[in-house]
């Protein structure tokens, strides 16, 4: 059930003007009717991102996103819808009742904003910690790691104190019972007593996206193990859904973003200026981490340790990403550790040099799997081959494995054609089926392609643009084409919808889009109303056009009522309507 009523969803759309909410993220200049800048969600150096006040809608002609101001904030500050309407509705100074929850519902919700409430003021009392006599020995340990002051109230750092139950103390005196502090993760509890989990430690505040304190990692005083300690899961906090580091780090779409190792790495390069840095949470990299990746860039740089740990982690790293659609590059440090020792060493330009110098991901998987062999020996650097060419199965497009083979064909001086020939071998080894669910995973996804631009989807699409832009079109064709028409479920809805705004003399397509409270509803919904048509093209061409799409429509109805009948009695109104398509000039829609 939507958290919030269909009046209250508009009114909170209605009073954040599209133009105004987009232009204090992207800068917009005006062209023509509407206002063009570049796209927040893509790298780009010609603007493809366009606003249209009349509609309140935004589409970008290059990555395809579009949507209404809802959709625009869920997509560029990763809000949940409810967070979206909540984050307009105060910038409008509208104040919202939400719907009534179960009982159940409300002891959730209630217990999780208590958890939060308890993470902000443990933040706080770390960080007061740090700054008091008592944490002296955190504050020296983090001046010694170079972290300015400035640095030190951006993350939020403390300090947690020696004694071991200092936090529980003070959160009882706060009034919170134990039964709620032992949610938090912050506190071990056992017949012996209370402890305070973070002890001697300094503190590293874990925040979400939206900047709320979700969890903690710590990293003790001394030679106590384990070095590093972070909470553990929470009803907050997932290890394997979020990235330290992130709420600073996102800012629409990046040109890319570095992943590193760990919670100093990270900070570090904050501070030199690097703000598209993250990690992983005191855990191996996730597929739910690449997909949250994805939304921010499509290039990620990983700069885990040099050693024999951090290469690993690289090469479990390089295939998620890869998965999620996102290209790789290894940052190389040596002679130094990580980011961190780098950057003391030899600074931000130094840096940045590496960066720009760093390898493909693919060359780097290779570079590894070299090192396993003597290639001077015949007999290993034969190995070394026939794994090249097992690595090369990964590239599923044949113009991008015959790229990457024809390079390290070169590279490591092997025939190409020899290369290949393995490449096809090893393919042909591959698990019985394996050929063919690849084939049909690629047949579907061509069909797929095809459906949505050339086939009767795209049909759907044009027309309902094409309602938006003329709306004095509904009158001439809404006698033929009906919302039941449209037998796509989604489009079914849409069109239903915008009948109805058109019957009451008005359209306004971001509050269809307002119905559908996912992102990628709302993507799919915007881009129904956003589909080129030929404007340039003169009455007459229009004229053909608009009847050609008509009866393209209305065919495709009537077969797929057709095929689906379950009242005969329907039967008879069916073969009325296929005989005023067999009749032109009855059917025939004037402009």
């Amino acid at each position: 059930m939507p958290r919030y009523t269909e009046e209250q969803i508009e009114q909170v759309r209605a009073a954040n003007d599209v133009v105004d909410v987009i232009g204090s993220y992207v800068r917009l200049k005006r062209s023509g009717s509407g206002y063009v800048g570049l796209c927040p969600f893509h790298s780009e150096k010609t603007p493809s991102f366009s606003v249209n006040p009349a509609r309140q809608m935004y589409k970008c002609f290059g990555c395809g996103v579009g949507g209404n101001v809802l959709t625009f904030i869920m997509e560029y500050e990763n809000y949940s819808f409810p967070e979206a309407m909540e984050y307009l509705a105060e910038r409008a100074g509208i104040v919202l009742p939400k719907k009534e929850l179960s009982a159940q519902q409300k002891r959730e919700e209630n217990l999780r904003m208590t958890l939060l409430e308890i993470n902000r003021k443990a933040a706080s009392y770390y960080y007061a910690k740090l700054k008091s006599p008592q944490g002296k020995l955190g504050y020296e340990y983090l001046q010694n790691r170079q972290l300015s002051e400035d640095t030190i109230r951006r993350f939020g750092l403390g300090y947690a104190g020696q004694g071991g139950g200092e936090l529980y103390q003070y959160l009882k005196h706060e009034g919170y019972d134990d039964r709620t502090l032992q949610e938090t993760g912050l506190f071990k509890m056992d017949e012996r007593g209370v402890y305070d989990k973070f002890w001697n430690r300094v503190i590293f505040p874990i925040m979400d996206v939206n900047n709320r304190v979700i969890g903690f990692g710590g990293r003790v005083m001394g030679d106590a193990k384990p070095k590093y300690l972070n909470s553990p899961e929470t009803k907050l906090f997932d290890k394997r859904r979020h990235l330290f580091g992130l709420n600073y780090a996102k800012q629409g779409k990046r040109k890319n973003m570095i992943l590193c190792e760990g919670y100093m790495d990270v900070i570090s390069l904050h501070q030199a200026g690097f703000t598209g840095a993250v990690a992983s949470l005191g855990t191996a990299f996730t597929e739910q981490q690449a997909n949250l990746l994805r939304r921010y860039t499509e290039e990620v740089l990983l700069t885990y340790d040099s050693d024999g740990a951090g290469i690993k982690a690289a090469l479990r790293a390089i295939p998620l990403l890869r998965k999620a659609g996102i290209s790789g590059r290894i940052v190389h440090m040596d002679p130094y550790k990580d980011p961190d020792e780098f950057i003391k060493a030899l600074g931000a330009e130094a840096f940045q040099e590496r960066m720009d110098q760093a390898e493909n991901s693919f060359f780097f998987e290779i570079g590894v799997l070299r090192q396993e062999y003597d290639i001077s020996d015949p007999e290993q650097r034969t190995k070394f081959i026939h794994g090249m060419a097992r690595k090369l199965l990964v590239f599923e497009d044949k113009v991008q494995r015959d790229s990457y083979l024809e390079a390290l064909a070169a590279k490591y001086t092997v025939r190409q054609e020899d290369l290949r020939s393995l490449v096809i071998r090893y393919a042909n080894q591959m698990p019985e089926g394996y050929q063919e669910v690849m084939e049909e995973r690629r047949q579907e996804s061509r069909q797929a392609v095809k459906k949505r631009e050339d086939g009767i989807c795209y049909s759907y699409r044009l027309l309902l643009s094409w309602l938006i832009e003329c709306p004095e079109l509904y009158t001439k064709i809404k006698s033929v084409i009906q919302p039941v028409d449209f037998v796509d479920e989604m489009y079914h809805q849409v069109a239903e919808l915008l009948y109805q705004q058109l019957e009451e003399g008005k359209q306004e397509p971001a509050k269809i889009i307002n119905r559908f409270q996912d992102i990628e509803g709302q993507k799919q919904v915007a881009e129904m109303f956003q589909t080129d048509f030929a404007a340039e093209m003169n009455k007459q061409e229009q004229e053909k056009a608009i009847n050609e799409l008509v009866v393209r429509i209305k065919e495709h109805s009537i077969e797929h009522r057709t095929r689906n009948l379950t009242d005969m009695g329907e039967l008879q109104e069916l073969v009325r309507q296929k005989k005023m398509l067999q009749n032109p000039e009855k059917l025939h829609i004037s402009l």
